[in-house]
């Protein structure tokens, strides 16, 4: 397929130099369904990307789209604030029944706003309000949003400097094999904990995610996440886990944290929570957290009841049963087999390894550069895929939950051609 670039002067002369994807991928898209996009010029573009997560069912899921269309036929409320309407009892009802208790989680759920680095905000917020502490600890490579709350905790210096002010209390830790297991976990941790003189203000919360998406899809170890929650009971810290990414079934289970059999004190959800890529976030807390006082913290877009329509079909489709979770699993299988083959056939200089979990899956080479120009050749075969990690090192695959085996096929032959045609 070749792609000629289309005529894109209106987003040039009126759209803010802040744009981004469109760089990467310069056509005008106009429709899409399952795993494929269509752009103006009718191009066909399989879907690695997913909306960056938030479309773990597809573009316009057949499912979700007839309870989205029944609701608003009926004229079902649309902006509601936290008011009470039959939407989101019906997603509460939903989420409770299919998601909490056959998973014996305690949690009480808030809607703090439409984004995920809503849900962070007020999980850092609440934190510091349950400890009566200011420092959060983080980790390096860590992403978890673009306000300034988010960005305090977030690794990345290109997105931490847009910030324009000292971004405080927050203090980065090793992650998982950042010393490439040459320092014990979290050796350096405890030791500024313990040490009076080490200037680490006694931290409210370590907030963390199970896979690192925007750093480079690096995997925590189940048994490391397990000593950071003993780490955490042990000092009254209280854990955080940012599952605005790899939740909603990414890695398999619904939760990315369910592998490693810990139970987070406050999570974070948002991107396929509401199911058709509409907004909405959840913060989910142990229910002595529940500290809140009415409208302490709020927001005029928390209670995006169409979002709660899709959700609760998503929930009732997808996690009624256990069938979800082996597809995924499965079709990880499939990706770790050919990123193993490109792996093993390209063995010289810019030589490339794999790491991932579920459907999520990097790409890393070791001459940076090569990334940027796979995810690109991949693009002009009809193949949409992004880059990650600090120096856009890594190229990021995340397909669709309910991609079929044969798109995924289809996928990772680009995928592969991409690579060689770049050597």
């Amino acid at each position: 397929m070749t792609i000629t670039p289309p005529a894109l002067s209106v987003f040039e002369t009126l759209e803010s130099e802040v744009r981004s994807y469109c760089r990467s991928w310069p056509a005008v898209f106009d429709r899409a369904q399952g795993s494929r996009m269509y752009d103006e010029d009718g191009h066909t573009y399989l879907d690695f990307f997913a909306g960056a997560g938030a479309l773990n069912y597809g573009h316009n899921n057949p499912v979700l789209k007839r309870a989205l269309l029944d609701y608003l036929e009926r004229d079902g409320v649309t902006h509601g604030l936290d008011m009470a309407t039959t939407a989101k009892r019906a997603f509460l009802e939903s989420f409770q029944n299919t998601i909490l208790r056959p998973r014996d989680l305690p949690y009480k759920v808030m809607f703090p706003g439409p984004t995920g680095t809503n849900a962070v905000e007020a999980a850092l917020k609440l934190a510091r309000k349950a400890k009566g502490r200011e420092s959060i600890v983080s980790f390096t490579n860590a992403f978890h949003g673009m306000s300034l709350g988010s960005l305090a905790v977030t690794g990345n210096a290109f997105k931490r400097a847009g910030a324009g002010i000292p971004l405080v209390h927050g203090t980065p830790m090793p992650f998982d094999h950042y010393f490439d297991g040459q320092v014990p976990d979290f050796l350096w941790f405890e030791r500024l904990l313990e040490d009076q003189g080490s200037g680490l203000n006694t931290p409210a919360a370590v907030i963390v995610e199970t896979v690192q998406g925007e750093g480079g899809i690096n995997v925590a170890r189940p048994e490391w996440l397990r000593a950071l929650a003993d780490l955490c009971e042990r000092r009254d810290m209280l854990l955080i886990v940012d599952d605005i990414q790899m939740g909603c079934g990414r890695t398999g289970a619904f939760f990315s944290f369910e592998e490693a059999g810990i139970t987070p004190d406050i999570v974070t959800l948002s991107k396929s929570i509401g199911g058709y890529g509409m907004p909405m976030s959840l913060t989910l807390f142990k229910p002595e957290l529940d500290l809140w006082e009415p409208g302490e913290h709020n927001g005029t877009f928390r209670g995006n009841n169409p979002s709660f329509v899709t959700a609760t079909a998503a929930l009732n489709t997808y996690w009624a049963d256990g069938d979800t979770e082996k597809q995924t699993l499965a079709r990880g299988e499939q990706i770790e087999l050919a990123l193993r083959a490109i792996c093993a056939e390209h063995t010289g200089p810019g030589t490339a390894e794999y790491r991932g979990r579920g459907l999520v899956w990097g790409l890393e080479f070791s001459d940076k550069a090569r990334a940027t120009a796979v995810a690109r050749r991949a693009f002009e075969l009809g193949l949409l895929i992004e880059t990650s990690g600090p120096e856009s090192e890594v190229v990021k695959l995340l397909p669709a939950l309910t991609i079929p085996t044969e798109d995924l096929d289809e996928g990772l032959r680009i995928l592969a051609r991409a690579v060689r045609e770049t050597a």
